[in-house]
């Protein structure tokens, strides 16, 4: 049989984060072997580059928005960091294309900025900015015709804009602490002073004082101005929708939401303002992506959902990378994938929104879509009786593979994430690369990872090693009895959080693995925690464990604590540029290996931050890593 090509898979382009102005589809692609900016006409055209070729994009999943285009203005807002460094700067570009320049100067030079907010009708921003020497987390309003930047909220956790009202005379700050922890405040530009609306704030708390989660997110004013919608699960553990009405912020009413088609757990995901009282409403369903068009009747605090946007062909069964709702055409304009199809944009309008034009023809080169490997439904049940959401890929039957496969045991990063079925993301071309090379891929999503209601994800809290480590182990007991994998050829790998629970798992379980492969993982959380943005260590101290009074707890939890045992070869990846878990963290793992005669090979990109996006890099990473477990899981291939 001829071995497959990563090159095949990843001829297929990844298409993100559209938006639709006029005639013109702007969107996030590496059509030239990085992610860069392009356009086109709606209906296809050749695409068009906006951007210098030696610049670099982030990957839009690390951002809550890359860029937002500016009509009247004729410009992009576009956040820029260099070679995944993550130390965002806020630059314009025309419309037509050009070379980056500062939207505000030098003022945010001291921070690493993210767009929080924008309104295109005002050409106002939010940026929610960390400082770049200190745990000091600042929004700010921007105004792109003066250059102008008002600061609302400054505290060591941050609070982000998610609303205003139409003449941004007050604006809605959520702050969080950790997942589902957050507080909610109304700024006022009359006083320039923010108040508290609703939740206890952290600095308020007494030692050991619960609070109720309330899951803030996505708020913003009603058309009226007299009330707030945003995202809760005070009233459902998989979330839901509330209503604050501004003159009794202290009481929280429950929006009761009809129309759903969809089947299957999971939770409420999204809530976007469209325009008046319409709104767009997402779920994910088990990883699936469902999209809404939704009336909001005040009165009767409903949410109605009239049309199905995502979630029925030729949109179904796979992941919404994005959606752009256009209010001036009233049309959306997404970016769409599977697990065994690339990213398409497509639009949507139409009075009953059942208009859909695809405007993108990318395919996978050299391979059908017999041959790969869409997966199956392999939850199960853990050791104390929690249920597992999970998936098994295997390879396709016509690839001929015979007999027991060996096992690549693949954990996503987060650990506050959920594995999905998206092409644009980094583990979908590798598993099915893997799949096409004979492997069998599982792929849980234990407990921690969203999508399953906010109590499944808090488990993983000042936890980290400890269950979730044990719901891996249980899975690799079920998948000992399963016929079609031979679970005694097994590897594990996993990026970021994934890779320190590849770590924990080689070094504290030895037994079950033969090779293991450690993405950008935490090694040492002591040092791990003292190396990360100091904006970063407050949400750490709390989600984790605090450096001081947590040591021993940290110290029993680090792979590094258990590094003696492991027995089975190890492949380390990592980014130069990395900010999340540095490339010292990783070389601290081959140094102490090497040190000790054990097997362990190097591969790390001096032009990667925490992912592995360009092209040539993408091509090594994939090939090393199945080259990897080829080796060691198929000696006798």
């Amino acid at each position: 049989m001829t071995l497959p090509r990563i090159e095949s898979l990843l001829s297929a382009r990844v298409f993100q984060a559209a938006q639709i102005v006029g005639n013109r589809i702007y969107f996030v692609s590496n059509l030239s072997g990085r992610l860069s900016l392009y356009a086109m006409n709606a209906g296809g055209s050749v695409p068009e580059p906006l951007l210098p070729p030696d610049l670099a994009l982030q990957n839009p999943h690390h951002v809550n928005q890359l860029y937002q285009v500016f009509p009247e203005l004729g410009n992009i807002l576009l956040m820029l960091d260099s070679d995944g460094d993550e130390n965002y700067q806020p630059v314009v570009v025309p419309c037509d294309g050009g070379y980056p320049e500062p939207a505000f100067g030098a003022a945010l030079q001291g921070y690493r900025c993210q767009l929080a907010h924008c309104d295109i009708d005002s050409n106002t921003v939010y940026l929610f900015a960390e400082k770049r020497d200190a745990p000091v987390n600042v929004s700010f309003r921007g105004n792109l015709e003066t250059g102008q930047l008002t600061e609302l909220y400054r505290s060591t956790y941050g609070g982000y804009a998610s609303g205003a009202t139409r003449d941004h005379s007050q604006v809605l700050i959520i702050e969080g602490y950790t997942p589902g922890d957050h507080v909610l405040y109304l700024w006022d530009e009359a006083t320039n002073e923010t108040r508290l609306l609703n939740g206890r704030p952290l600095d308020d708390r007494k030692p050991g004082e619960e609070v109720p989660l309330t899951s803030f997110g996505m708020a913003n004013f009603t058309a009226s101005e007299k009330g707030i919608l945003f995202l809760t699960s005070l009233f459902s553990d998989a979330y839901g929708i509330g209503y604050i009405d501004i003159g009794e912020p202290e009481t929280v009413v429950r929006v009761e939401v009809s129309g759903t088609t969809h089947e299957g757990a999971g939770e409420m995901e999204k809530l976007e303002h469209l325009h008046d009282n319409h709104y767009a409403v997402s779920y994910n369903i088990d990883g699936v992506s469902w999209l809404y068009d939704g009336e909001f009747d005040v009165d009767a605090r409903l949410m109605h959902l009239k049309y199905v946007i995502c979630g029925r062909a030729p949109l179904a069964g796979g992941y919404l990378d994005s959606a752009y709702y256009d209010k001036t055409s009233d049309r959306y304009v997404m970016t769409f994938s599977t697990a065994v199809s690339p990213t398409q944009i497509y639009t949507i309008e139409g009075s009953d929104r059942r208009d859909v034009r695809r405007h993108t023809q990318e395919k996978i080169l050299a391979l059908s879509d017999e041959q790969l490997s869409p997966g199956e439904d392999a939850s199960f049940i853990s050791h104390d009786g929690l249920r597992i959401s999970a998936r098994l890929y295997l390879p396709s039957p016509i690839l001929g593979y015979e007999g027991p496969r060996p096992l690549v045991y693949y954990i996503h990063g987060g650990p506050q994430g959920q594995e999905r079925p998206d092409f644009s993301w980094f583990s979908m071309p590798l598993i099915q690369f893997l799949t096409l090379s004979g492997f069998a891929v599982f792929v849980p999503n234990v407990r921690g990872s969203t999508g399953y209601g906010q109590t499944y994800m808090k488990h993983v809290d000042r936890d980290w090693g400890g269950q979730d480590r044990l719901d891996h182990v249980h899975a690799m007991k079920m998948l000992a009895g399963d016929k079609r994998v031979d679970a005694s050829r097994a590897g594990v790998t996993g990026r970021s959080y994934g890779g320190y629970m590849t770590l924990t798992l080689a070094t504290r379980h030895p037994e079950l693995w033969s090779a293991a492969v450690d993405m950008f993982g935490p090694y040492d959380l002591l040092t791990f925690v003292e190396r990360l943005p100091e904006t970063w260590k407050p949400y750490f101290a709390i989600a984790l464990g605090d450096p001081v009074k947590d040591r021993d707890f940290l110290i029993e939890r680090s792979p590094r604590h258990y590094i003696e045992n492991i027995q089975c070869p190890l492949l380390v990846i990592q980014g130069k540029n990395d900010p999340r878990v540095v490339e010292r963290e990783s070389r601290d793992v081959v140094e102490h290996l090497r040190a000790q005669g054990k097997e362990v090979e190097y591969l790390m990109f001096p032009d990667e931050g925490h992912d592995v996006l360009k092209y040539e890099n993408r091509v090594a990473c994939y090939s090393g890593i199945t080259d990897f477990f080829r080796k060691h899981l198929m000696p006798a291939n």
